[in-house]
């Protein structure tokens, strides 16, 4: 369907536009004698009609057009393809067979519904993918954020029903009922695995410290769990390479039995210490997968110091130093400015100065030490003062005022890396107080932090790091972190922001205090199974200056003997390796360099631990099942009566077809059937006139 509009000008011109055209003709065709009176009346309409239509194209009219594009309901088929579907879902009657036999029964939804539906279909596990699977492999469950991606991914479209088959068991991410409120239609959920509880042990969870320093006891406590198993004995045995550390019998007294059990263990050798804690199996125990759990230790000689020195009290004193303590590697010494001369900076591993107002000397004395400074400026801060200090950020300011600046995180920093959810917080985080003024930018690679003013992306620094003389330094142009720390627990119940990022750039900052001149240190002592294991490296030449001309190489060598080889990748001013996700167990690593004559080596450890989530539990959650799909007008159904569920969606008034209308405008001139009849009325008139001699 189409129709003419005029837009700004009045539809009363296209009389005007025939008229003109008649007048036209008539005043050409008034008079040939020599042509036949009917070849006349055909050349006068078709000069009146080319008239008319060059004259409404000077007009530019538009055309518009209107179309009904159909959109049949979208049934978004959504399974779980985690390890406990296949662990847990035995061949009950209520269950459908076995778990491969649910998957092509639900496969068979798009032939039951017919072409008047479009049925998509979706696994997942941690992540969303494309397609049913029959796997069952995956180690995590997130049935939050599976429902997460599918909704962003049909946002806006006609999505008529959502399926959800799964046991109801996640061990990732938020409570998924809560995203499941997001969608506006209908969620059927396909209740998987059994309710019932199974005569299982099983480890539920352990609390520990993932940190202990060298001598001192520390405990684990350790929730074990029990069903169906009263008057057994549980066996919990805690061992270390073999030997045994620890050992309880708990005696179970009912059929739904659980107790935390602590268990003291002394640190007595430095390094990495694995720890296996086991529960003994009893007869007739449905898995015996979740009798076992490892977890590791880091043992360290002491804690690194860092002494925070301030002028005057401020809340931000306390956040910076709660953030730092978070991770127990560190000890934080708050000083006021005039104690600082009774202190000694090398016997720190880190000195924060937070906004000194003045006595410059007490500055350069900190900064002629070698000890890592981080600079932190705010309103009380001595410009010209924290200026001389150092040089990674110099503010040029005519006078001491003070503007809000929002944080915006860099794409190209690479001295350590903030996990993507860090980055996206502090970009909605509230602003900080920096100094007015102008500011130099740092090298390319060592802004982590820029100043975003209102809605403008500016190029000046709020956070970043330098090398000067082989000392690293660090510095923060903004005061005001009381404010994120507020903000980040209102929105997410925590500080894992602030935690990350001050225990990160404490980190680098410190990572070269022992000046070695070759260094290689992973991103963390543990990797999940699965995850990406990364490595950095840093070599210093003779003047301490960060250097990456020559190639690094690394050995990884697994407990198993077998060995991997990598060479690193060259970033910034140093070296990174993503060695990609690597099998389970303890690795050690050799690399090795050389700058000139002179060849460097440097060795460690690494430990890929083992993801035993899916084994945890056996009883599937039916309950919450039933809440999501009560609460979006769906209904849960079990394996064996999903020969319902196409009935269920077709008698669904709220799942129908959408047309949507679509509007275009266009230009008449741009319609090439106009040109078409255009040049057929001119040709055809000049065709006559030349046959008859008019030409």
């Amino acid at each position: 369907m189409f129709s003419i509009t005029w837009g700004t000008v009045s539809g009363w011109w296209a009389p005007v536009c025939l008229l003109l055209g008649f007048t036209y003709a008539w005043l050409l065709y008034r008079q040939p004698v020599s042509l036949d009176k009917k070849f006349r009346y055909l050349l006068f309409v078709a000069r009146t009609l080319a008239v008319s239509i060059i004259a409404l194209l000077l007009l530019s009219p538009l055309v518009k057009s209107v179309s009904y594009n159909p959109q049949k309901p979208l049934i978004l088929v959504l399974q779980d393809n985690s390890q406990s579907v296949a662990m847990f879902n035995k061949s009950a009657p209520q269950n459908g067979g076995t778990p491969g036999k649910f998957v092509n029964d639900l496969s068979q939804l798009k032939q039951q519904l017919g072409d008047q539906y479009d049925v998509r279909e979706f696994h997942f596990n941690k992540n969303l993918n494309n397609g049913l699977s029959t796997t069952f492999n995956g180690k995590q469950t997130d049935i939050s954020k599976a429902l997460h991606q599918l909704n962003e991914r049909f946002v806006n479209q006609n999505i008529g029903a959502v399926v959800l088959a799964t046991d109801g068991l996640y061990n990732r991410g938020s409570d998924p009922q809560y995203e499941a409120r997001n969608f506006k239609n209908s969620i059927y959920t396909i209740a998987l695995g059994d309710t019932i509880p199974k005569r299982d042990l099983l480890i539920g969870n352990i609390n520990y410290n993932k940190t202990a320093f060298l001598g001192n006891d520390f405990v684990i406590e350790v929730l074990a769990e029990a069903f169906q198993a009263k008057d057994e004995t549980m066996r919990l045995t805690v061992t270390e390479d073999g030997r045994q550390v620890g050992f309880q019998n708990i005696p179970v007294n009912s059929n739904a039995y659980q107790k935390v059990v602590p268990i003291k263990l002394n640190a007595d050798k430095k390094g990495i210490r694995k720890f296996s804690i086991s529960i003994a199996p009893v007869k007739n125990e449905i898995s015996t997968q979740n009798n076992i759990e490892i977890i590791y230790v880091e043992v360290l000689d002491a804690r690194q110091k860092v002494l925070l020195v301030y002028d005057s009290p401020h809340p931000d004193i306390s956040v910076i130093r709660q953030s730092i303590e978070s991770n127990k590697n560190y000890q934080v010494k708050t000083s006021l400015l005039y104690d600082l001369p009774a202190i000694k900076p090398g016997d720190y591993s880190l000195v924060i100065l937070y906004q000194l107002s003045g006595n410059e000397g007490t500055l350069q004395a900190v900064a002629k030490s070698k000890t890592p400074v981080w600079y932190i400026a705010g309103a009380q801060t001595d410009l010209p003062a924290f200026d001389n200090s150092q040089k990674v950020i110099k503010i040029s300011a005519g006078k001491q005022e003070m503007q809000e600046v929002f944080a915006q995180p860099t794409a190209d920093f690479t001295a350590f890396t903030l996990s993507d959810s860090s980055r996206r917080k502090i970009t909605a985080f509230p602003p900080l107080l920096a100094p007015y003024g102008s500011y130099n930018s740092p090298p390319a690679g060592n802004m982590l932090l820029k100043q975003r003013i209102g809605t403008v992306e500016t190029t000046y620094p709020l956070l970043a790091f330098g090398d000067e003389d082989g000392r690293r330094i660090g510095v923060l142009t903004g005061e005001g972190l009381w404010r994120w720390q507020l903000a980040e627990f209102q929105t997410f119940g925590n500080h894992h922001t602030l935690e990350e990022l001050f225990s990160q750039g404490v980190q680098y900052l410190t990572a070269n205090a022992n000046r070695q001149r070759f260094t290689v240190y992973p991103a963390k002592n543990v990797f999940d199974e699965g995850e990406n294991v990364i490595l950095n490296a840093e070599l210093y030449n003779d003047a301490l200056e960060l250097i990456n001309t020559p190639d690094v190489r690394i050995n990884l060598k697994s407990d198993a003997g077998k060995n991997y080889g990598f060479l690193f990748s060259r970033s910034g001013q140093g070296y990174q390796l993503d060695a990609g996700a690597l099998p389970v167990g303890e690795y050690t690593y050799s690399a090795v360099t050389q700058n000139g004559a002179k060849q460097f080596n440097t060795a460690g450890q690494l430990t890929v631990k083992a993801l035993n989530l899916e084994s945890r539990q056996s009883a599937a959650n039916h309950q919450l099942l039933n809440i999501i799909a009560k609460q979006s007008g769906g209904e849960m159904l079990l394996p064996n009566q999903m020969d319902r569920l196409a009935g269920l969606i077709r008698k669904n008034e709220n799942i129908k077809t959408v047309v949507y209308e679509d509007k275009r405008y266009s230009d008449l001139v741009d319609v090439k059937w106009v040109f078409a009849l255009l040049l057929t009325l001119l040709s055809l008139e000049w065709f006559l006139r030349k046959r008859e001699g008019e030409i």
